[in-house]
């Protein structure tokens, strides 16, 4: 690990400034992440901002109803929470499949939904990746790509996003909050927030340079039945093949996202207009234009029979 620097943040604002005038600057609160990445210099941040001590762990209800989550709300607590088990089910759900309980109790909403890629070639400094170093080439493309994305990949990354809670936010329509260094605030709707990898996979969101994020909001409750499946290799500790994340009304139709197939969490609305006639259907429009190697087609069966566990639980749930 390198040498770096440290100061902790008095103010929201004045976290975003310090990252926006220090282009080696990072922001740190749990570092479940960064100090992984810091430690095998994929990150090497000359400066640390702490953003630890901002007083952005509450979780609060809104006025429309819904539900506002502080960016530093840690991940053990926002699972535990009544009110979100009780009408957001399926991100508590979600939170607790992953990772371990020691990392989720350090782990924060911020976090969780900015943690980067886990493919074994952004994680090698011997091997080329254009998100960890723009120009060198993907050593995925042409190599081990099983875990690799099916949907939204391009010539120039083929990763996944490893969250679970972002598959969980993506289909609750969830927003998040931020602060930019001159003060001004602004609110993104998750559908907005993750970007395609297209030529710059390095840039991964809509974020601007030090923008903070200081909470995530949730509209009021939809109600149905929330149901999360992740399937993975080994039981714990482990991130997904594909899951899938979905909220099931009494009359078949809902909401559903996907995990572990593409740069961010895969929901298209279009599909779930097909929610009545089945899972194969959902599927079919959900992978419409779907880009698999040899190694990786088969998540698009995977996700088909999963969601089809899923629609025939919610059935069982409320017959």
């Amino acid at each position: 690990m390198k040498a770096f620097t440290y100061e902790r943040a008095q103010s929201p604002a004045q976290a975003a400034a310090a990252i926006a005038r220090n282009p080696d600057a990072k922001f740190i609160a749990g570092g479940t992440n960064l100090l992984d990445l810091m430690k095998l210099e994929i990150e090497t941040p000359a400066h640390l901002v702490d953003v630890n001590g901002l007083g952005l762990d509450k979780i609060e209800q809104t006025p429309e109803g819904g539900l506002r989550i502080g960016a530093l709300v840690r991940n053990t607590d926002l699972a535990a929470d009544q009110q979100v088990r009780r009408d957001y089910s399926l991100l508590s759900r979600a939170l607790l499949a992953g990772a371990s309980g020691q990392l989720r109790n350090k782990a924060t909403t911020a976090g969780n939904l900015l943690q980067r890629t886990r493919c074994p070639y952004f994680y090698d400094t011997n091997q080329p990746c254009n998100k960890r170093q723009p120009g060198s080439g993907c050593g995925a493309i042409g190599g081990f790509s099983r875990l690799h994305a099916v949907i939204g990949n391009s010539d120039a990354c083929i990763a996944t996003h490893p969250s679970d809670m972002a598959v969980a936010m993506r289909a609750l329509d969830a927003s998040v909050e931020t602060v930019k260094a001159d003060g001004a605030t602004r609110k993104i709707p998750i559908a907005d927030f993750y970007r395609l990898p297209g030529d710059t996979p390095q840039r991964e969101t809509t974020l601007q340079r030090g923008e903070l994020i200081t909470a995530v909001t949730l509209p009021a409750p939809t109600g149905g039945t929330h149901i999360y499946y992740k399937v993975r290799d080994r039981a714990s500790y482990a991130f997904a093949l594909i899951s899938v994340g979905a909220i099931v009304q009494p009359d078949g139709n809902g909401r559903v996202a996907v995990g572990g197939v593409a740069h961010m969490p895969w929901r298209i609305e279009e599909a779930e207009r097909e929610m009545p006639r089945g899972a194969k259907a959902v599927t079919a429009r959900l992978f419409r234009g779907a880009r698999t190697t040899h190694e990786n087609a088969f998540k698009l069966t995977l996700v088909e029979r999963t969601l089809a566990s899923v629609l025939a639980q919610a059935r069982s749930m409320t017959s």
